[in-house]
């Protein structure tokens, strides 16, 4: 985790835009399509949501963000936030960057009030799904634009106040 620095950007930040759209190629190799699910940049402005990237020697290589969720029918409570856009760029990867970034997330979650974060990741990313195991999340209903896809797998964590 040598030197990261984690800098608030807002998603629409040319770093941010940069690694989504790099984020949104690895959906289409692993799973033949970007991710539809509906994204602007106003849903990661505070308070109702984060956008960080990380840099290591000012370069841009990683980032992530979540967004205020309340309750619906799909079991989703009020208090939630949906972690979005995880990702860590090839050549930087192993280094525990996106455990920084994530731990990042969750503390300034718990600081807006939010009480637990919710993602859709899939069966595609099992080193997403291992990360986010070793960092407590479990297995929640299914949410989101991807519910009844069979490669959907949706995660859950309360948040420590």
């Amino acid at each position: 985790m040598s030197g990261i620095e984690i800098r608030t950007t807002g998603y629409g930040h040319p770093d941010a835009a940069k690694l989504a759209a790099e984020v949104q190629q690895e959906y289409v190799r692993r799973y033949g399509d970007i991710d539809h699910t509906s994204m602007h940049e106003d849903h990661f402005d505070p308070p109702y949501g984060l956008f960080v990237v990380g840099y290591l020697d000012g370069g841009p290589v990683a980032c992530g963000g979540w967004r205020v969720k309340e309750s619906d029918a799909d079991g989703l409570r009020d208090g939630d936030a949906e972690l979005k856009r995880m990702y860590v760029v090839e050549h930087a990867r192993g280094r525990g960057l996106a455990r920084a970034v994530l731990r990042h997330l969750e503390s300034a979650a718990v600081g807006a009030g939010r009480t637990r974060l919710v993602l859709e990741t899939g069966t595609e990313q099992p080193e997403a799904i291992a990360l986010y195991t070793s960092e407590g999340y479990r297995p929640i209903t299914k949410f989101g634009y991807y519910k009844d896809s069979p490669q959907n797998v949706c995660l859950g964590k309360v948040l420590d106040a």
